[in-house]
């Protein structure tokens, strides 16, 4: 069934036919597809320079898309949001769909025009409880045409943990307030007590009040802008190009996926522990490609856990999405891309959960599937391959009181390196592969918390080795600045795995986090995750994040980038003799004899 056969199916009596569609020439296509994505980045738009908090308003961690009035399938989704919520927003949608449906069967209220359906389930369609989404329909002619969607990361939901990453949840309701798709407004009314509920379970109420609003906003300019285009091109060209570019996404996976050898291809990684128990967790991926098929099967991959490194199988295919258009980038970003694609995700495996298995640290874990994708395909196609990232969000929230009595609560993410590629170096400093996201600026962090960041620097040596070699990670050093100082917690990874090298390429550095105490300097016994970390006025914490993993043989390394590196303090002398077999001088030329034989030696 294609959109334009849904157009009927939720309608009010009377209502005109639909116009005929005009014909679709590759130009019309082009600038349709254009106005579409516009509409879409200026939602994003409205809701990053409205948003309360620096997560949304300078991070940019949220999203906004246009959706199948019957299946909840993506449509349009812009440039700027997350694409990890753009796979997962079309489980949302279609959660607020089956919502409809059964208030239907139970002769409760229609859907209406400006319906606003809120909720923040991970197990229908979320991702974790801090991420709000926000589903409203757009009807035309008394005709539901599609919905329109937002998405955004709040700063707090409630639970046990300011901020919400809580590294020792044990169920979701450690996690914060758990929403199913509730109707936030009828006919355009906002359900105030829907709201007062909201505000009232969160340590920072204002802010959420104020995302809330700029939500409501993009998805308010999302509809003028979506009805003005309606009415210059009529529903049904507009639903035609829909299934036009539906259609493309798919031939083009299909293409993509079809170049690919058959065969089975499996890779695995780790995850440190899951907060509880100190074991390593497997992330195991068996993709098999046959003809324009692709298959990703993570049925080998650990059992649900006690701590909050589960995931739902929604968010599981939603990484899985992200991490194929990364490979395949030429291939538009609607639900066509996943037609050939089929998914394996037992619920017997901690990437298919139900409620109420916690899901707190979500983000660690979509980040390890997102590199065993990347893992296999580089044994499919090693040609192609990208190392392993950094892999880790580094969820540390600084929570407690300003000097006037308000209650503060800073939580943000940090960069690390990108894996090397057969291109070029990974990225320095970047953000991971599951987003589009900033990292947010110290000057607004430091404005908007009693905080001082008083180191903000790449990490030497941080970069795992290679003839492309990995992007460097980065130091951050956090001074508490409140003078009745600040809990610490830490939700991170990559403390025991490092990320990993292909194709000869060695591992990068391990996460390192450490804070100031009376008797020295202290790291959490579970190598990444911490909570309950009580910090004095004056003190310090410190991350030190993982660099991404190098590509090819370290001593294929010209030596002119190598001697370049030490230069600009990338890699240290020592690392450049011992890893890439190049001697320099004291002023830092290249011992062409030293650096023969060192490479030579290791040769032999």
């Amino acid at each position: 069934m294609t959109a334009l056969d849904t157009l009927s199916d939720t309608t009010v009596p009377g209502t005109p036919a639909m116009p005929l569609a005009r014909p679709l020439d590759p130009v019309t296509l082009a600038v349709l597809k254009g106005r579409l994505e516009q509409i879409v980045d200026e939602m994003d738009a409205t809701l990053y320079r409205s948003a309360f908090n620096p997560i949304i308003a300078e991070a940019r961690d949220a999203c906004h898309g246009l959706y199948h009035a019957e299946t909840g399938a993506t449509l349009v989704q812009g440039g700027k949001g997350l694409p990890i919520f753009v796979g997962a927003m079309a489980f949302a949608v279609k959660a607020v769909i089956d919502k409809v449906a059964e208030e239907a069967a139970a002769g409760r209220a229609a859907l209406a025009p400006g319906d606003v359906f809120l909720f923040n389930d991970p197990y229908l369609g979320g991702t974790h409880l801090n991420d709000m989404r926000l589903v409203q329909p757009l009807f035309r002619q008394g005709r539901l045409f599609c919905w329109l969607a937002s998405v955004g990361h709040w700063l707090d939901i409630g639970g046990n943990v300011p901020g919400g990453f809580n590294a020792r949840a044990t169920e979701s309701f450690q996690e914060g307030v758990r929403i199913p798709p509730v109707r936030l407004a009828r006919a355009g009314v906002i359900d105030e007590d829907i709201v007062a509920i909201l505000t009232a379970n969160s340590r920072v109420p204002v802010s959420n009040r104020g995302d809330l609003a700029g939500q409501l906003n993009a998805l308010d300019l999302g509809e003028k802008r979506l009805n003005a285009l309606l009415d210059d091109y009529g529903e049904a060209t507009i639903t035609a190009a829909f299934d036009a570019f539906t259609a493309r996404a798919e031939a083009l996976m299909r293409d993509a996926v079809a170049a690919l050898p058959d065969g089975t291809f499996s890779f695995e990684d780790f995850l440190d522990n899951d907060g509880i128990v100190d074991t390593p967790l497997r992330i195991a991926l068996d993709l098999t490609v046959s003809g324009d098929r692709m298959t990703l099967d993570f049925s080998r991959s650990s059992p649900p856990c006690r701590g909050p490194l589960n995931i739902a199988r929604s968010t599981a295919v939603a990484c899985c999405y992200v991490a194929l258009k990364h490979v395949f980038p030429d291939v538009p970003a609607n639900a066509g891309c996943l037609a050939p694609i089929d998914f394996v995700i037992p619920e017997t495996t901690l990437l298919g959960v139900s409620a109420p298995k916690p899901v707190g640290g979500y983000t660690e874990t979509i980040l390890r599937v997102i590199g065993v994708v990347f893992g296999a395909l580089a044994r499919a196609v090693p040609e192609r391959a990208t190392a392993g990232p950094f892999g880790t969000i580094n969820a540390l929230s600084l929570a407690g009181h300003r000097d006037d009595g308000s209650r503060f609560v800073m939580f943000s993410f940090y960069g690390g390196g990108l894996g090397g590629n057969p291109e070029s170096d990974g990225l320095n400093h970047a953000n991971n592969p599951i987003s589009t996201a900033t990292i947010p600026p110290v000057e607004i962090l430091e404005a908007a918390y009693p905080v001082m960041f008083t180191q903000w620097a790449l990490r030497p040596d941080s970069a795992g080795a290679g003839r492309h070699r990995g992007g460097l990670g980065a130091v951050y050093e956090i001074e508490v600045l409140a003078k009745d100082g600040a809990d610490v917690f830490l939700l991170g990874e990559r403390g025991r795995f490092a990320p990993f090298g292909v194709g000869g390429g060695l591992p990068a550095a391990l996460n390192r986090f450490s804070w100031q105490t009376d008797d020295g300097e202290a790291s959490p016994p579970l190598a990444s995750k911490v909570t309950d970390v009580a910090i004095r006025q004056g003190r310090r914490v410190r991350l030190e994040t993982p660099g991404g993993g190098g590509f090819g043989q370290p001593h294929e390394r010209p030596p002119a980038l190598v001697a370049r590196d030490v230069r600009l303090g990338y890699v240290g002398r020592e690392a450049a003799r011992a890893l890439y077999g190049v001697a320099l001088t004291e002023t830092g030329e290249i011992d062409a004899a030293a650096t023969a034989k060192l490479r030579e030696g290791a040769e032999a």
